[in-house]
């Protein structure tokens, strides 16, 4: 029974291998005759061939003699296939895809000597999903290939020559190049000649060698060509805004993959590239597509890389030489693409030389080196052609604390930038007024923290309008530094923690003035000031030429001046809190003149002008100590200035400030002793409340022992009066005001007083106005003088604080020595000057007609005399009798 089933199987078996012999034989000889027609009628390729074998049970294929091309060349909905090849084998072909699906797909295929031109099938319609008939192998080798590959549109798409190939699981797709690559495998090994592709109508690449060791892949003289010039760029692509131009003598990588949208290899490096970039002023919004590759570089140097910008107009805008990189697990994907730095990577090291910008400033480099955790930079030169900018700095160092992109944003902590030996001079272009615009600011994340600033051994000179600051031997150190963007989005604030600056031989120059100091060291809790001095430009004279309005001239220097407390002047929340400040040997000339129009604005008095400044500012204790003020004053009837000298100047001013803190006292109590003309001892107690927006003050004083011909140098030029004789044993007063007047009480204790009224050229004295003005001068004052009230003094508001004080002391002075009723008195005197005038004027003219009488009588005796009759004037009728 057992033996009767093993025959009949055996049978069986045999009979089924005779049918498949049968089968294969007769399929062979099917093929070998058949199926050039049958490929013809059913496919859209015409092959013809010398031998032919095919294993049925393998789905084996070997063939000669090959030559292949589309029945329809015209026809871009399928791939099209043209050329010869020696030697076809394929293995485990999909006889049933050409059957049914008329796809031909392959495990493993071997092309010995093929000569093809393939031209890719037009790119899917994505609305109506229509596919192509792709061709696929999963394995492919090549000996000696001549390859050529075209777009549908016949361009020339990809082309090599003398090509050795071995591929696993290649792909061909029918889809757009524009969004997936058209040849993807998973490895490979490549050798060949003559390499071209040309993605589109800008560029062709072009590579003369490619070679293929245990996979090391070797390039050699690589170039990415511009098809098109600059000029035709410019015309042709006015939405685009850069054209490249690429050539890299040696390129070596390994591992390189090419998988759907991924591009992948390792170890990558570059011999000598040289980029040229041409940059172009886009007129037309260009509709920017995604990026939709994904490029994983493992590893990437580059070596003596030389890199050019071109602008628009033809000219540089940057280049480098001498660039070398090294970056590892370098990443560029649709994701970067769209963040701030358009890449990612674990590590890299940059290095240069001669690097140079050319825009609106010229910016060359000698040489630099950058890596994620510092940076530095040697010998730069800035220039500006516009602005005669020229600054030679020795070195700025960068270290980095952290660099990452968070949420596609730069997150970017500073440790320390130093800049080391800048020289020359910066200045600075002045800029239109314009509204900020408001809107944040994207693609960094804020506050940008920078833990030091440091700023080395320099010699800077800043210039803005022509008015140049001069820094020497300048050192400063920042430390904590928060860049932010302001709350009302306008821009970006800073914040530092605390700071410290020093320069020796500090100038600054404006319109009308020269400023130095020999040494400044300023921080934020001290700062101190050697040697200030500020002085004119121009002289008086010249002065009074060029201001349109009245206005001060100063002459100011000082031996020190220092401060203690805290400050913030560099963020936006703004404040000065000092514990003290001190002013030492200040010597201060004011100078005014009135020959020039009165200013017509309104000024403010001391509490409102502090209560302007926008930000918190409290100085708790003021001093200005063994100082001397003098200040000048002429008018267009002076005959030079009047002078008031204050020597020996110490003042203390308590809680100075703006009425900005809370909770914090807003009086500000003065306290001032001097002496006055270098004769007199004047103390003065002065106060005002900052926070009172009366702009009340109150002011008092005491000077004693004043011999009168002191204040001479002021009143003999100004008033063209002088004092001959007298002492101001004592003179007190106590004022109060606001912005409309003052009022208060004045008492004078005086001696021996009189004056002498001169001429306008301050040469010669009027006898008669003198006489008379001494005649109303009240000239003593007795032992206890009573006190007088100044009231109903009026302020000017286009005049200063101290214009209206003096206003008060000139009433007080005015009841003093002229009396109470001061108007009735003045009236007086004018009556009594003018019938003085009236007096003079008669005997003049009394004396005029004696002086003519006598020149008469002259004249007569001079004439020759007639003989008289008896009796003959004894009838005569008089002629003049009031001469008689």
């Amino acid at each position: 029974m057992k033996k009767s089933w093993v025959k009949k199987f055996l049978i069986a078996t045999a009979i089924l291998l005779g049918i498949v012999l049968l089968a294969n034989f007769g399929f062979n000889f099917w093929l070998k005759n058949k199926l050039p027609d049958y490929i013809k009628k059913n496919t859209d390729y015409k092959v013809s061939y010398k031998t032919l074998d095919v294993d049925l049970t393998t789905g084996n294929i070997f063939v000669t003699g090959i030559t292949v091309n589309n029945k329809n060349p015209q026809n871009t909905e399928v791939i099209g296939l043209q050329g010869t090849i020696d030697t076809l084998k394929i293995s485990r072909f999909g006889i049933f895809d050409v059957f049914f699906n008329k796809r031909i797909s392959s495990t493993d295929l071997l092309l010995g000597n093929p000569n093809l031109n393939i031209i890719l099938a037009k790119p899917v319609d994505e609305k109506t999903g229509k596919k192509k008939n792709p061709v696929m192998f999963e394995n492919i080798r090549i000996n000696k290939g001549e390859i050529t590959i075209f777009k549908y549109t016949r361009q020339p798409f990809l082309k090599i020559e003398q090509l050795d190939l071995y591929v696993e699981n290649l792909q061909m797709t029918e889809e757009s190049v524009e969004n997936k690559l058209p040849v993807v495998f998973d490895s490979y090994s490549i050798k060949g000649k003559n390499f071209f592709f040309r993605p589109d109508n800008m560029y062709a690449l072009r590579i003369d060698k490619i070679t293929t060791s245990n996979g090391q892949m070797s390039v050699e003289n690589f170039r990415l060509d511009p098809l098109v010039t600059f000029d035709q760029f410019k015309q042709s692509y006015p939405q685009k805004k850069q054209l490249f131009q690429f050539s890299i003598p040696k390129m070596d990588f390994k591992d390189v993959i090419l998988k759907k949208n991924i591009i992948s290899l390792s170890q990558a490096f570059f011999y000598h590239p040289n980029l040229t970039v041409y940059t172009n002023s886009a007129t037309k919004p260009s509709n920017k597509k995604p990026f939709n590759f994904e490029v994983d570089l493992n590893g990437v140097k580059m070596d003596h890389a030389t890199v050019q910008i071109i602008k628009p107009d033809g000219n540089k805008l940057f280049s480098a030489k001498e660039l070398n990189l090294n970056i590892n697990e370098l990443k560029f994907s649709k994701d970067t693409s769209e963040e701030t730095i358009p890449i990612r990577y674990s590590d890299f090291n940059i290095t240069g030389k001669d690097i140079a910008y050319f825009n609106a400033e010229h910016i060359i480099c000698e040489s630099f080196g950058l890596n994620p955790k510092k940076g530095e930079f040697r010998n730069i030169a800035i220039t500006s052609p516009e602005t005669a900018t020229d600054l030679k700095l020795n070195q700025l160092a960068v270290t980095i604390n952290k660099w990452e992109t968070i949420d596609k944003e730069l997150n970017l902590e500073i440790n320390e930038i130093l800049v080391d030996r800048v020289n020359g001079v910066f200045k600075a272009q002045e800029k239109k007024k314009t509204v900020p615009k408001k809107g944040e600011i994207k693609g960094i994340q804020f506050p940008l923290t920078i833990k030091k600033v440091t700023v080395k051994n320099s010699n800077v000179v800043y210039d803005k309008g022509n008015q140049p600051l001069k820094f020497n031997d300048l050192n400063a150190s920042l430390n904590h530094l928060e860049i932010k963007q302001k709350s009302d989005g306008t821009g970006l604030g800073a914040d530092v923690k605390n700071y410290l600056f020093s320069t020796k031989n500090f100038t600054y120059k404006t319109k009308f003035y020269h400023m130095s100091v020999a040494n400044v060291e300023f921080g934020n809790n001290k700062v101190k000031i050697d040697q200030f001095a500020m002085k004119p430009l121009v002289s008086r004279a010249q002065f009074i030429k060029m201001i349109p309005v009245e206005r001060d001239l100063y002459d100011i220097t000082a031996k020190q001046i220092t401060a203690v407390g805290n400050w913030n002047l560099f963020s936006q929340n703004k404040f000065i809190n000092a514990s003290n400040v001190n002013v030492q040997s200040a010597d201060a000339n004011i100078f005014r003149s009135k020959i020039p129009k009165d200013d017509p604005k309104e000024k403010a008095l001391y509490s409102k002008m502090l209560r302007s400044i926008k930000f918190p500012l409290q100085i708790h204790n003021l001093d200005v100590k063994n100082s001397v003020l003098v200040y000048e004053e002429d008018t267009p009837e002076s005959a030079g200035p009047g002078k008031l000298t204050f020597s020996n100047f110490n003042m203390n001013v308590k809680n100075l400030n703006s009425a900005k803190t809370k909770g914090k006292p807003t009086r500000v109590d003065i306290k001032i002793n001097c002496s006055f003309m270098n004769l007199s001892p004047l103390a003065v107690n002065w106060n005002f409340d900052v926070a009172n927006s009366n702009d009340v003050f109150a002011i008092s004083g005491r000077t004693t022992n004043l011999p009168v011909q002191g204040i001479n140098p002021f009143i003999r030029p100004y008033l063209h009066v002088t004092a001959t004789s007298g002492t101001i044993h004592e003179m007190l007063f106590n004022f109060k005001g606001n912005p409309k007047g003052i009022n208060g009480a004045f008492n004078l204790k005086h001696k021996d007083l009189k004056i002498a009224i001169l001429d306008k050229k301050n040469h010669e004295k009027k006898g008669v106005l003198t006489a008379v003005a001494n005649l109303f001068i009240k000239s003593d004052s007795g032992k206890f003088p009573e006190e007088v009230t100044v009231e109903n003094v009026e302020r000017d508001p286009t005049k200063s604080f101290f214009n209206l004080f003096w206003r008060g002391i000139e009433d007080g002075l005015k009841k003093t020595l002229i009396g109470r009723n001061v108007d009735k008195t003045e009236t007086t005197v004018k009556k009594a000057v003018s019938a003085v005038k009236d007096m003079k004027s008669s005997v003049n003219e009394l004396k005029q007609e004696v002086k003519n009488a006598k020149d008469q009588k002259q004249h007569d005796d001079a004439q020759p005399k007639k003989k008289k009759g008896f009796l003959k004037n004894v009838f005569k009728k008089k002629e003049t009798p009031e001469t008689e």
